[in-house]
Formats: structure tokens, C-alpha cells, sequence
């Protein structure tokens, strides 16, 4: 039995504090087309994502993140790892929809909501980019909000806030919004966030509910020994980090290394490869 990654407790549901992200599967590496590529090309059956998620599950990180009902080829992936293994994931899922103030655009919204439900979500957080739209600076409130959550209520799910733009959270708690979650990004560069990091600290640690923090790893710009250590050390208790990984290999590491940074000691890893290995500044004896 592998070591078990730490748990919290987010409305009632069980969650690992590691969640597995999906860009990182699906082709959203927020660096170049050729890299895009690189990645959809790997992942193109769900026999190819099976590795991954089953290397996240074996240290019982059992929660997946991503926009699982609109995205056909996750959601088989992830059916197919459960035929096979028996074992059962809990679906984070961030859908867009359209939040215009019409009865056609509440439709679709309902219809998208519904497809989250039928993909077996537990959670469904509002993707960022539909819910920021919302967003009323001057009156500090988001707008038809209520209409949203009240959805996902009525298919069954848990509603959450993914927010960019941390106002998404502050308004949300300070007008008992029914949210029970939120994502916010967070990482040691400021990568994609919109205030200083020492700003969204406080957003963080100031959150009625529990966080699930993303982007740790700045899109690949940070090594994860530098943005898992950042991570794990500047939440709660409460909150999770979001871990894309592109093989079961870099699953073991950034594991192994968050759970280092957790216990506050070095991860065990073999170095990596250079030309000349055996050198003083590296550490070695």
C-alpha cells in the first residue's frame, strides 16, 4: 500500500488535498501550439490516460478537475479507468456556458449543467470566464449568481466558484452566495493571477470555504519542486493544490515532493541528468 496523500472535507465530500488537474491531458499548456500538440497526440484513447490517473489513485488522490462534461474524451478516459480498476473518481467540473440574461441562454446553461450531473460530477464550479462576466465592481456583488448555483443544486451537485479574478471570492462570502468551494490561482510567480501574490494570500486564508489553489507550477514555468514547495506552504489545511502530470513518472515525483514539502525534509528523487553528474555544487559527497 502506497502512502495515502492527506485529506480534507469540502460541504461534506472527502477530497485529497492533491487533486489531479487535466490541462496537462486534454492540451491546454498555456505555452505554444507545438506543445498543445505534443499533448494531444499522446492522449488521444482512454487506454493512453489510464497510467496517469491510476499512478494519481495509488496514493488515493481520487478527485479530478476539469471540463469533464463537455469534454468527451476525458469523460470516456475516466469511464474507462473505472470499468477497469472498479475504483471510483470524484469529478470536479468547471463547464462554460452562456450567462446572458435571456430564457434562451438559461437553456443552455441549464442544458450544460445537466450534462456535468449525467457525467457523474460531484462538484461543478461555473468556468471563470463565464462567471466574471457577472461581476459588478462598483455594487461589490455578482449578479444572477443564484440562478447558476440553483442549477447545480437541482441536478444533484455541489456548487463552487472558479475565480481568476479573486473578487469572485470576497463578493461571494461577504453576500453568503451558496458556494462551498472556490478556485483560485496561486503560484510564487504571480502567473495569471491578478493581484500581487501577497494579495491573493490573503484572498486564500480569508475564504469562508476551502480552496482549491491552481496553476502551482506556473504552466510548466516553475519546476515543481519550486512551486509544490511554494504551495503546500503558504495554504491551509483546508485547501487542495491541482496537479496536472503528463506520465505516471511525474505523478511519483511531484507526490514525492509534495509530500517532502508536507513533512519538511528533501525529496528522495534521483537528480537530473547532466553531462557531468558527480559534482560538489549538486549536492553529492
Amino acid at each position: 500500500m502506497m502512502q495515502q496523500f492527506p485529506r480534507t472535507t469540502v460541504a461534506g465530500v472527502s477530497l485529497p488535498r492533491m487533486i489531479i488537474g487535466t490541462n496537462q491531458l486534454l492540451g491546454w499548456s498555456h505555452r505554444t501550439p507545438s506543445h498543445d500538440a505534443r499533448i494531444r497526440n499522446a492522449f488521444t484513447k482512454p487506454e493512453d490516460f489510464f497510467p496517469v490517473i491510476d499512478a494519481f489513485v495509488g496514493y488515493g488522490i481520487d478527485a479530478i478537475m476539469g471540463v469533464i462534461g463537455e469534454m468527451p474524451n476525458l469523460t470516456e478516459a475516466i469511464r474507462y479507468y473505472e470499468d477497469k480498476t472498479g475504483k471510483k473518481l470524484i469529478l470536479i467540473d468547471t463547464p462554460w456556458f452562456d450567462v446572458a440574461d435571456t430564457a434562451e441562454a438559461r437553456k443552455q446553461a441549464e442544458a450544460v449543467i445537466k450534462r456535468s450531473a449525467a457525467a457523474g460530477s460531484t462538484f461543478c464550479l461555473p468556468h471563470h470566464s463565464s462567471v466574471e462576466k457577472l461581476v459588478d465592481k462598483g455594487n461589490e456583488k455578482i449578479h444572477r449568481l443564484s440562478d447558476y448555483t440553483t442549477m447545480v443544486r437541482d441536478a444533484g451537485m455541489i456548487p463552487g466558484l472558479s475565480a481568476h479574478m479573486p473578487e469572485l471570492i470576497v463578493y461571494s462570502d461577504a453576500r453568503g452566495y451558496d458556494v462551498e468551494t472556490y478556485i483560485q490561482i496561486w503560484n510564487s510567480m504571480g502567473y495569471l493571477m491578478q493581484v500581487e501574490v501577497e494579495n491573493i494570500a490573503a484572498v486564500i486564508h480569508n475564504a469562508k470555504k476551502p480552496v482549491m489553489t491552481i496553476k502551482s507550477m506556473a504552466a510548466g514555468r516553475l519546476t515543481p519542486y519550486v512551486g509544490l514547495n511554494f504551495s503546500w506552504n503558504t495554504i491551509r489545511e483546508c485547501d487542495m493544490v491541482t496537479v496536472g502530470a503528463n506520465s505516471a513518472q511525474e505523478v511519483h515525483e511531484d507526490v514525492e515532493i509534495s509530500f517532502a514539502a508536507l513533512e519538511r525534509r528533501l525529496p528522495n528523487l534521483e537528480k537530473r541528468a547532466s553531462p557531468v553528474q558527480n559534482q560538489a555544487a549538486f549536492g553529492n559527497k
